[in-house]
């Protein structure tokens, strides 16, 4: 049974995978390496018990170890740590792509150690070790990549318990398999964002009134651009052929609805446009996925009669109207998590700042 973790990297993801454990395991015990500062930071808040000057130290005795810093820390990492992991242990990571990660533990993983990729689907929309929540991956979809050769099975499903004892859902997944999916439906989508933004500004240059009317859709589609290139800049290398693949593929198919509306084939275009609103309206809602919800916000409330008139009482208050409510997660004497539409970020985040303020832990993705 995992009793002492090693987390290298103790920023928002790290930090919230360790209020996690404590919070439904206080009995673990574990030990953070990172920058000295973002250590006292992650003691202060109860994340670590224990704080390691190097990597090497943290994973001495560990049963599981946790690279929870960007892929290109996290192969740095393994290859400092992983040949000083003790016999038996189980090591893991949180990097959006999956390939390199596998292909370098088999370089610097000892064969009586397990390596498990893992990839959580969740995030904020602030970083560092003072954001952690305990609540981050609560109804999230949490990856879990073993390796292709049949698998420790036990030490596999104390993994899985663990990762499901943060209140995430566990799907597991071949790498390569991950990768591609991750490619289209994550990394695409960036890209896609970064050119659309790009291109309205250069017809900005010229006529000042396209961003006034860029609204709706068009916020919606372009939200990610915001995300600054550092964040980007190993995914994308990491990723590079099955993004290039996924762009090939997503030109094809600009290319094909150029030519029907050149070919004013408006029966194909409406098939295309049923297909995709069919598709669209399958994808799970009661999921963080890879693509998060715009204007969404989180609430953890205590299992307790009144608690979702409370909740709606303070949006009446603030004047705040809820466009749609629903029931992530209940576990019976402890509460669940409301996830709550509105119809735009503007009223999302008045909505989490008057939920806050009536004393509710609200967050948004």
């Amino acid at each position: 049974m995992i009793q002492r973790i090693a987390l290298l990297g103790v920023g928002l993801i790290g930090g919230s995978l360790g209020l996690a454990w404590k919070r439904n395991r206080p009995d673990l015990h574990i030990t953070g390496f990172d920058a000295p500062d973002v250590l006292d930071r992650a003691s202060m808040l109860g994340i670590v018990d224990e704080k390691a000057a190097t990597a090497r130290n943290a994973v001495m005795g560990a049963d599981l170890v946790v690279l929870a810093a960007p892929i290109g820390a996290n192969l740095r990492l393994l290859e400092e740590a992983g040949p000083h992991v003790r016999p038996g242990a189980l090591i893991t990571d949180v990097s959006s792509v999956k390939k390199p990660l596998m292909e370098h533990a088999r370089l610097f993983v000892e064969p009586e150690n397990l390596f498990v990729g893992g990839h959580p689907m969740a995030g904020a929309e602030h970083s560092g070790v003072e954001h952690a929540d305990a609540l981050l991956f609560e109804n999230a979809t949490y990856v879990l990549c073993p390796p292709e050769d049949e698998p420790d099975r036990e030490a596999l499903g104390e993994l899985i318990r663990l990762i499901e004892a943060t209140g995430a859902r566990v799907l597991l997944l071949d790498a390569g398999r991950h990768d591609r999916i991750a490619a289209v439906v994550s990394h695409l989508p960036q890209l896609l964002a970064v050119a659309l933004m790009n291109q309205t500004a250069e017809e900005q240059a010229h006529d000042e009134a396209f961003l006034h009317l860029a609204a709706g859709g068009f916020r919606d589609m372009t939200r990610i651009a915001s995300s600054p290139f550092r964040l980007w800049r190993d995914i994308l290398l990491a990723n590079e052929g099955a993004i290039l693949d996924a762009l090939g593929r997503f030109t094809s198919l600009l290319r094909t609805l150029r030519n029907r509306l050149i070919e004013e084939n408006l029966d194909a275009l409406e098939d295309a446009f049923e297909r995709a609103r069919t598709l669209r309206e399958t994808i799970p809602r009661d999921t963080k996925g890879f693509l998060h919800p715009l204007a969404d916000v989180y609430v953890y409330v205590e299992d307790q009669p009144g608690a979702l008139f409370g909740i709606t009482r303070a949006l009446f208050n603030a004047e705040i109207s809820i466009k749609d409510i629903e029931l992530l997660k209940i576990r019976e004497g402890t509460g669940g998590t409301f996830r709550l539409g509105f119809t735009d970020e503007t009223a999302a985040e008045a909505a989490r700042e008057a939920l806050e303020r009536a004393g509710y832990r609200a967050h948004r993705l």
